[in-house]
């Protein structure tokens, strides 16, 4: 199949593409550069542009997000107005010029974000109110509802709200936890911290698995969860150490409670996450 891909040269993207590249699919990158990936197609996109024209494909993935780098929540700056013109109105752009194009499925990249605070350890199925308290999730939110109204009998849509996402990238040696773990090493204080978590590649099988059954099964939009683990920060860095072979203080207990991810909608396509044993292996590889 015939896939678009937009974001494809950053985190989450290149887990994406890289998963869906190996399964022999055809695939077209869309950004402001030529893809490093060999292989592959490119169009020149950009979240900006105000005219997006669209080549015929089986499905378009839309990963693509304009922030401060290294940031997603906080991530607009000191120019709000111009996240939410390039993140919600440029992706409205592109689902329209995908719809036009006669693309028949868009899944779309969310977070969880898009949920209100519970602070109560509730449990976040895919029915649980969504009512963001950042920017970052508000426009998360306008863009998962932008995609909804546009389907129809011939137009598919999908939401994937993802937790936090770790892993090396394909091609890349950095990760989401590099600068935590030369924290650790040389001793400096860790801020205690809780969270949900899923491993990259996890995220990719989702995807994967969203675009071989979700056209088949009648139903116009629908959305996901996509979390594994929840992840105590201490729990994380005792695991380090051990694969590391050294003894250091460890940070607290991370203060809760959390909402935690349920995605057993998920599951019921097949999806299998890796759990603690993705993330020791991980681990292990940077050892």
């Amino acid at each position: 199949m015939h896939f678009l891909i937009t974001g494809a040269s950053g985190t989450l993207g290149r887990f994406i593409a890289s998963r869906l590249s190996n399964d022999g699919h055809e695939l077209t990158l869309m950004g402001r550069t030529p893809p490093a990936q060999a292989g592959t197609g490119f169009q020149e996109w950009d979240l900006s542009d105000t005219s997006v024209s669209l080549p015929v494909a089986d499905a378009l993935v839309h990963c693509a997000f304009s922030h401060v780098p290294g940031k997603y929540r906080g991530g607009e700056g000191d120019d709000p107005h111009g996240f939410i013109a390039r993140n919600a109105e440029g992706t409205v752009r592109l689902f329209e010029a995908a719809k036009s194009a006669g693309i028949r499925h868009c899944v779309f990249l969310s977070s969880r974000a898009v949920y209100s605070d519970t602070g109560n350890w509730a449990v976040l199925t895919e029915n649980a109110e969504t009512r963001p308290d950042t920017l970052y999730g508000q426009v998360k939110l306008v863009c998962e509802q932008a995609l909804e109204s546009l389907c129809d009998d011939g137009f598919c849509g999908t939401s994937l709200r993802a937790t936090g996402i770790y892993g090396c990238p394909p091609g890349q040696s950095v990760h989401k936890w590099s600068d935590l773990f030369e924290a650790f090493v040389e001793g400096r204080k860790i801020a205690p911290r809780l969270g949900t978590e899923v491993h990259g590649d996890d995220l990719a099988d989702a995807v994967a698995l969203v675009l071989e059954k979700r056209p088949g099964e009648g139903t116009d939009y629908e959305v996901y969860n996509v979390s594994d683990l929840l992840l105590d920060r201490q729990d994380l860095l005792k695991l380090y150490a051990g694969v590391k072979g050294m003894t250091a203080n460890l940070p607290g207990r991370g203060a809760g409670p959390v909402g935690v991810m349920e995605p057993g909608k998920l599951k019921v396509l097949g999806w299998a996450p890796g759990g603690m044993t993705r993330l020791k292996a991980f681990l292990e590889t940077l050892s």
